[in-house]
């Protein structure tokens, strides 16, 4: 695709060399000749200045320096460089459907038409897996999982005994669905010592439509009744989601971010990376918890929190701002006793 047949598709305005191929896409930095890189605002106008892509998505009213041989000006240049990355994107990895020779496969377990089960594959007795699903190397469905059409489980992913995958569910590699939640009673004996005992774990994880999990995040069982992920939610890598946590639809939760037991987070909200969650908490809906966060009280729909301990976001930007109001206000003062001869 040249140039000018990009900036085409995308209803872009073309200044410069329409001609050269492109191929890929890059950021400002590491384009070479035949990528296609993009500007969201000025603070990245140096970068723009010394780039070596092809072609330069910029917002319409770019008015910077760009040593790129064309420019595209687009309304946003974010959203048009999401086309474009579908556009020069290879053509995704196609699973045949069928069954590999080394996968382990209970006699009672039903298969939707047209899944592909790969190598060393357990799926045990009861499970049911819809059609049009992709169940890669080495992942584990446990006794009477179901799961729904077009589901992805990509290797290495362990589905544990009695969960819910809703339709069209993706789990990346290294996902943990249905352990058991952290649940232990110290028991006093009458010699003194403590006897720690496990506290049966005896639900299982629901995931609704359209959910995806990235890599070596779990999702603990619950103690009893259901952890449930709503539909079209999306969580990151190397996140922990703790028993009895309730999500609702269309929420975000970033790496390294932690829930602990029983909080039901609303509908819409986002929880950003490495935010840590106590138990027993009410997230309002399309709230926001920011990153490294630790939260310990309800938050009501609507409201963004940040810090340690997580404060609205008014009340945190004045606590990051006073220190420096007091040291002006110190050097006003001793300024003034200055003039005045008391010091």
């Amino acid at each position: 695709m040249t140039v000018k047949e990009l900036s085409e598709r995308l209803g872009g305005e073309l200044s410069g060399d329409g001609s050269p191929e492109v191929c890929a896409l890059a950021s400002l930095p590491e384009a070479r000749p035949g990528d296609v890189s993009f500007v969201k605002d000025a603070k990245y106008a140096r970068q723009a200045g010394a780039t070596r892509a092809s072609a330069v998505l910029v917002p319409l009213d770019w008015q910077g320096e760009c040593s790129a041989p064309a420019l595209i000006r687009v309304k946003d240049p974010d959203a048009a460089c999401t086309q474009v990355a579908q556009w020069l994107a290879p053509p995704p990895v196609v699973r045949a459907p069928g069954i590999h020779p080394t996968a382990v496969i209970a006699e009672d377990v039903r298969l939707g038409r047209d899944v592909h089960v790969g190598p060393w594959t357990v799926i045990e007795a009861g499970a049911e897996i819809g059609d049009g699903s992709v169940i890669e190397a080495q992942v584990f469905i446990g006794q009477r999982v179901r799961m729904g059409e077009g589901c992805h489980l990509y290797p290495q992913v362990t589905v544990r005994e009695g969960c819910l995958l809703g339709r069209r569910v993706v789990l990346h590699s290294g996902v943990r669905i249905g352990g058991d939640g952290y649940g232990y009673n110290p028991v006093p004996q009458p010699d003194g010592t403590i006897v720690v005992e496990k506290i049966p774990q005896l639900g299982i994880v629901e995931l609704g439509d359209d959910v995806e999990i990235g890599c070596n995040t779990t999702i603990d069982r619950a103690r009893f009744g259901r952890t449930r992920i709503g539909n079209s939610t999306k969580i990151d890598n190397l996140v922990q989601i703790g028993h009895n946590v309730q999500i609702g639809d269309y929420s975000g939760v970033i790496a390294q971010a932690g829930v602990a037991g029983s909080t039901h987070i609303g509908s819409g909200c986002l929880i950003w990376a490495q935010a840590g969650l106590s138990g027993h908490l009410t997230i309002g809906d399309r709230a926001q918890v920011g990153p490294k966060s630790g939260l310990s009280k309800d938050v009501p729909p609507g409201e963004y929190v940040l810090g340690l301990p997580a404060l609205p976001k008014r009340e945190f930007a004045t606590t990051l701002l006073l220190p420096r109001l007091v040291e002006k206000l110190k050097a006003r003062i001793e300024a003034l006793e200055a003039h005045l001869g008391m010091r």
